[in-house]
């Protein structure tokens, strides 16, 4: 992949950190319309399961987030789950940017909402 963008090396590294931090077996972080970044991991518990995309677009959302303007995904995954991207598109629409990596941090693809 191309050298990405200062912005999207910062969603990088806040959703590999919170997956590390956590453990969790996927990391997410996306950046609304006026910058704002959030991130959070896929929350695994035995009464609720929410993946990181869920978790970190509930996040946005709850801060009255008006919409974003990228997103990452990181894990094992090597695509993006269909379930993930019309989470995505309920807040963002169509068009919007989706970086994927690996734990490693490696971004591995790239699809859009």
């Amino acid at each position: 992949m191309d050298e990405l963008a200062a912005e999207d090396r910062k969603l990088l590294t806040l959703a590999r950190a919170t997956r590390a931090r956590t453990g969790a077996r996927e990391g997410a972080a996306v950046r609304d319309l006026d910058g704002r970044t959030y991130a959070a991991a896929t929350v695994d518990l035995p009464s609720l399961q929410v993946s990181a995309v869920g978790a970190v677009v509930a996040m946005a959302v709850a801060s009255a987030a008006q919409g974003l303007e990228a997103a990452v995904v990181l894990g094992d995954a090597a695509e993006a789950a269909e379930t993930d991207l019309a989470v995505l598109r309920d807040v963002a629409g169509s068009g919007v940017p989706v970086l994927l990596a690996d734990a490693r941090g490696t971004v591995t693809g790239s699809t859009t909402t």
